[in-house]
C-alpha cells in the first residue's frame, strides 16, 4: 500500500499500524528515521551507535505500540523512546557517559543561528560540547524538531516548567561566548563537523 496518494496523520499510521499493518508502520520509520538518528547521534556521537540506537527506538515503538494514544501527538512519543534507549546506552557504556557535564545553572537566544543551515553544524557540535545532556536535549527537540513545550516536557518527563528552566539555561550558556567576544574576551572557536551520512534503511520485516 503507498501513502502518497492520500494524506494520513502520524496518529492515523500508528492506529494502522497497532491493528497489524507493517506497511503502516513502515511509512511511519520513513518519515522519522532520519530525524531520530540525528537526535540519537547528538547524544552518543558514535554513527555506529547511533544507528544501532535508532533500530532499537523503532523495534521498540512497535512492540509498544498497544500503548500508544491516538489522541496524543506521535512524535513526543517515539522520541521519549529514543531517549531511554540513549539512557540506557550511556548507563552501558559507563566510560562515555562519565564525559558528560554535570548539570549547572547558567545564564539570549541562540534560535536564530541555529536556523542558519550553513553553521548549524558547527553550533550543534558545539552546543553538545558545552551544554549538560538535559539541556543539549531540550535546546534539539525545541529548535531542530520544533517541539512546543509541552511536548518537550513529555519527552524529557519533567514539569513545563523545568523544560523553560532548561532552554533558559542552556540559551544564556550558548550565549556568554558571543558577549565575552563583544566585550574583547576572545571567545574559543567551535570545531566544525562533517555532515552526517544518513542511517541506512531500517527493515521492519
Amino acid at each position: 500500500m503507498s501513502f502518497e496518494s492520500r494524506p494520513i496523520s502520524d496518529e492515523q499510521l500508528a492506529r494502522e499500524s497497532r491493528a497489524g499493518s507493517l506497511d503502516a508502520f513502515e511509512e511511519l520509520v520513513s518519515r522519522y528515521e532520519r530525524r531520530v538518528y540525528g537526535f540519537v547521534l547528538r547524544s552518543c556521537s558514535n554513527p555506529t551507535d547511533a544507528c544501532e540506537i535508532t533500530q532499537d527506538t523503532f523495534v521498540k515503538a512497535y512492540e509498544a505500540l498497544a500503548q500508544f494514544n491516538p489522541a496524543k501527538p506521535f512524535a513526543p512519543w517515539l522520541f521519549t523512546i529514543a531517549r531511554r534507549k540513549c539512557i540506557d546506552h550511556h548507563r552501558a557504556s559507563p566510560a562515555e557517559g562519565a564525559a558528560l557535564v554535570p548539570d549547572q545553572p547558567d545564564l539570549d537566544d541562540p534560535a536564530e543561528l541555529l536556523a542558519r543551515k550553513e553553521e548549524s553544524d558547527a553550533i550543534w557540535a558545539n552546543a553538545h560540547r558545552l551544554l549538560p545532556e538535559n539541556q543539549f536535549q531540550a535546546l534539539w527537540l525545541r529548535y531542530a524538531e520544533e517541539m512546543n513545550i509541552q511536548q518537550i516536557a513529555r519527552v524529557l518527563r519533567k514539569t513545563k516548567t523545568h523544560v523553560k528552566v532548561l532552554l533558559f539555561r542552556a540559551r544564556r550558556r550558548l550565549i556568554a561566548p558571543v558577549q565575552r567576544q563583544s566585550r574583547g574576551t576572545p571567545a574559543p572557536v567551535p570545531p566544525r563537523v562533517k555532515n552526517w551520512n544518513p542511517a541506512p534503511s531500517i527493515r521492519t520485516s
